[in-house]
């Protein structure tokens, strides 16, 4: 598990990483520096090989249709109201990571 303080060293960690590296990006959607949409966005933009298929999920005390109509429109796979029910963390991680 790797941790970043916002979303430009978030993007650049993943960027660096080996293929296959992580399983998936819990996405906070308010961030300093880089929020977690435009995040997603140079993620899903980026040369790397797992770009497009990594699953990444917003956690965000925003939870209204919008908003998640905003995560989804971002490139991300799925949208966690906070605070996160690890159980329902657990459910959504595993629908995407056991594809």
């Amino acid at each position: 598990m790797e941790w970043a303080e916002n979303g430009a060293i978030g993007v650049d960690i993943f960027n660096r990483s080996m293929p296959g590296h992580f399983n998936a990006v819990l996405m906070d959607i308010r961030m300093p520096v880089m929020d977690g949409l435009e995040a997603t966005r140079q993620i899903r933009a980026s040369g790397h090989v797992d770009a497009k298929r990594i699953p990444i999920i917003a956690m965000s005390a925003n939870a209204y249709e919008e908003d998640i109509r905003k995560s989804l429109a971002a490139g991300m796979n799925d949208h966690l109201a906070k605070p996160v029910n690890p159980q329902m963390l657990f459910k959504t991680l595993g629908q995407y990571i056991n594809e």
